[in-house]
């Protein structure tokens, strides 16, 4: 796996790169000393990454006493701490690269049941939750958009709107992601990644590449700008989710005529959209879900819809298909093992109870003021998020909140809402979000990228948060007031 986290391939720089450098030349200069030959095997097959992890575990089970007392919870704190040093050999594999995405992914299948966090089964099942549906069904819907290049001609309305003669990279990027910002507050996060990716990608296709011509600087711009796009649409997606409560469908115009596949994909897409709009309306008027009992998920009508691109004819060969499973060979099953693993490891908190743990460690709170309760129950649930979705992560906190709210004698809302905003604040891990995991399958981000750019970002929404709650929050919530 290349540092983009996709399988096979080497670059032109890999290949062109001598394997040792050339011997020093006896010219009276310093030689150059370089490390044992067995020191530098360990280090090109990544050991030192790869020990890392159990290492880490190790250092976990040693020293850290989660028990409060013993007696009869002693097992029940045994099983929270193997949680945290699963979780410690997980992510040192994933931040260092040691082994492939995919391989560290799946890490959880074996180190759960190994660790006693929980049983093989439990940990399987994880794998293949609602959401993972919902990714694997929206990456063949932009398999399709890409097959059929629906994506270059909006990638081609945009450009030549906000981009003119010269290219004008900061203006390009400002459209990129106030288009994106604006439809991602009327349809779900999401669907609007789905959509808006493969129109990045496509006019990120249209920028010169390093060719035989091209300066390492001119190389280097342009790998810079595709980062800052790639992270752009994820974040504007994210953070445009956040400003509207429920949305409104969004009609797409293409200029040039399109074929009647075209078409169908388009259509197909729409009624997705649709369907994921009107599943859950409001409390009084219930959605489309409510005719099956609520036994539906998002992902459920994303691999349904994904399913008609298999069945809905092309009409441009006879027999041909919209999609058949060789245009899907592209499908990126590190990412789905990936979002999984996040999944896997929200599980373990619960089952291992290191939640409740969590939830006890947060009673120092009583007494505190506003300012001080409403950072922390952002923190906590904004580093919860990195590993898992926002839905599961406002399912698996909240409560518990609500909880330590009557504990602490404090609002709910003060600690709900905050857990809430917290928990969208996923910018940081592939696994924070869907939309994460599209923008990290393009190959042109890593996980350090995210990092880097997304720290800053949850740090300026924790700040507001903690401005906003005390005063607006105050008037519209009602958190002054004990409840």
């Amino acid at each position: 796996m290349d540092k983009r986290g996709s399988f096979g391939g080497t670059s032109s720089d890999d290949v062109e790169a001598p394997l040792l450098p050339p011997p020093a030349r006896d010219d009276g200069a310093q030689e150059l000393r370089l490390p044992p030959s067995w020191v530098r095997a360990l280090l090109a097959h990544r050991y030192p990454a790869v020990a890392a992890g159990p290492a880490a575990a190790a250092a976990v089970c040693a020293l850290v006493d989660l028990a409060v007392g013993g007696g009869a919870h002693a097992h029940h704190h045994r099983e929270a701490r193997n949680m945290l040093a699963v979780l410690a050999w997980v992510f040192l594999w994933w931040v260092t690269g040691a082994v492939p995405l995919a391989v560290a992914s799946m890490a959880p299948l074996f180190l759960f049941p190994l660790f006693g966090v929980s049983s093989a089964d439990a940990v399987a099942k994880a794998y293949m939750d609602d959401v993972i549906s919902l990714v694997l069904g929206s990456f063949i819907l932009a398999l399709a958009i890409e097959h059929y290049q629906i994506h270059r001609r909006l990638a081609l309305n945009i450009t030549s709107l906000f981009c003119g003669d010269p290219v004008r990279p900061p203006l390009l990027l400002l459209g990129i992601t106030g288009t994106t910002f604006f439809v991602s507050m009327w349809i779900h996060n999401t669907a609007c990644t789905v959509m808006m990716m493969p129109v990045a990608t496509g006019i990120l296709q249209r920028l010169p590449r390093g060719g035989a011509g091209a300066g390492t600087g001119a190389h280097d711009e342009v790998r810079r700008f595709s980062k800052a796009v790639v992270l752009g649409v994820v974040y504007a997606s994210a953070i445009g989710g956040m400003a509207t409560l429920a949305g409104t469908g969004v009609n797409i115009i293409l200029v040039g005529p399109m074929v009647f596949a075209e078409k169908m994909v388009l259509a197909v897409f729409g009624g997705l959209i649709v369907l994921w709009m009107t599943r859950n309306l409001t409390a009084d008027i219930p959605g489309w879900g409510a005719l099956f009992h609520n036994n539906v998920g998002d992902g459920t009508v994303t691999i349904m819809m994904a399913t008609l691109l298999f069945i809905i004819p092309s009409r441009k060969n006879k027999g041909e298909k919209l999609m058949d499973w060789d245009k899907c060979r592209k499908l990126q099953w590190d990412i789905i093992l990936l979002l999984g693993a996040g999944f896997a490891i929200a599980e373990g908190f619960r089952s291992s109870g290191l939640t409740d743990i969590l939830s006890d460690g947060l009673r120092f709170l009583k007494g505190a003021e506003t300012v001080v309760i409403v950072p922390v129950a952002c923190i906590v649930s904004g580093v919860v998020t990195e590993f898992t979705s926002d839905d599961a992560t406002t399912t698996l906190l909240l409560p518990l909140f609500a909880e330590l709210a009557k504990a602490i004698d404090v609002h709910p809302a003060l600690l709900m809402v905050s857990g809430a905003v917290g928990a969208q604040l996923s910018y940081l891990l592939p696994t924070g979000s869907p939309s994460n995991v599209i923008g990290f399958s393009t190959g042109h981000i890593t996980i350090k990228d995210l990092v880097t750019t997304g720290l800053p970002l949850k740090l300026v929404g924790i700040a507001a948060l903690t401005v906003l709650m005390p005063t607006l929050g105050s008037q519209v919530f009602g958190t002054n007031s004990k409840f």
